[in-house]
């Protein structure tokens, strides 16, 4: 194993024939990550927010609040926290990590993962990707909620299982979908748990690159707690926040 020197070392080396660019517009930065410009126009969710649904409050609240929402109807997750949202500023780097191969991107954001999902690592004993039908596993060549997954384990020291919950049938992409409803009733039964023992028992920490109304994350999760799951935790790389939604 590279002792901590030789790890210095590799990565001085790796830097002078790969120069670090920037997660956003790939400009030449001194350290993975954004430069910034892109830093000051993303918006950071690292404010107060619904301990539910991860939703922010516009002002401070006690903690643990939930919004009004999720008391009324207890979504199917224990919690929900997503690092930035997912706008026309925030989402290049996370587009360029699903569909344009830049993998060179998971250490990064695998980071702030641990960072912001803190709580999250800390109340969960294995990492759950939301997974791939394997169509478009085939296609895509990888899973980028898998990749982040496998990195945020190595980083926590959480067991991570990537096949503890499968895509059962294939079904449209969540982005072409016209409602929340729409959405609902696209992944409706469209995940299972080949193995309960996997999950029984355990507390899942779930994993997914962008949450848009929740409806992919709450069917992993009933499917999860359905196989036994004793909580179900969703970390995610960035959410879509309107304007509406801020919590008042």
């Amino acid at each position: 194993m590279p002792r901590p020197r030789e790890n210095i070392l590799l990565k001085s080396v790796l830097d002078v024939l790969f120069p670090p660019q920037c997660m956003g517009c790939r400009t030449s930065v001194a350290d993975g990550g954004f430069c910034a410009a892109c830093w000051s126009r993303i918006t950071f969710l690292d404010g107060p927010c619904c301990a539910g649904c991860g939703l922010p409050f516009a002002v401070a609240m006690d903690a643990g609040a939930r919004c009004a929402a999720c008391l009324a109807a207890p979504p199917a997750f224990d919690s929900l926290r997503a690092i930035l949202v997912y706008d026309a500023h925030g989402r290049d780097a996370i587009l360029a990590l699903k569909h344009a191969d830049r993998l060179d991107l998971v250490p990064g954001f695998a980071r702030w993962l641990a960072r912001v999902g803190q709580a999250a690592v800390a109340q969960s004993d294995v990492i759950v990707p939301v997974p791939l039908h394997r169509g478009r596993l085939w296609q895509r060549r990888y899973n980028q909620a898998a990749e982040l997954g496998r990195r945020l384990g190595r980083q926590s020291g959480l067991a991570f299982a990537p096949q503890a919950l499968m895509r059962s049938r294939a079904t449209p992409s969540q982005g072409r979908m016209a409602s929340a409803k729409a959405r609902r009733r696209n992944v409706l039964a469209a995940f299972r748990v080949p193995q309960a023992g996997q999950v029984a028992g355990k507390r899942i920490l779930l994993l997914d690159d962008v949450v848009t109304t929740g409806a992919t994350v709450q069917a992993c999760a009933r499917a999860l707690k359905r196989a036994g799951a004793a909580q179900v935790h969703v970390l995610a790389l960035a959410r879509v926040v309107k304007a509406t939604d801020v919590l008042i």
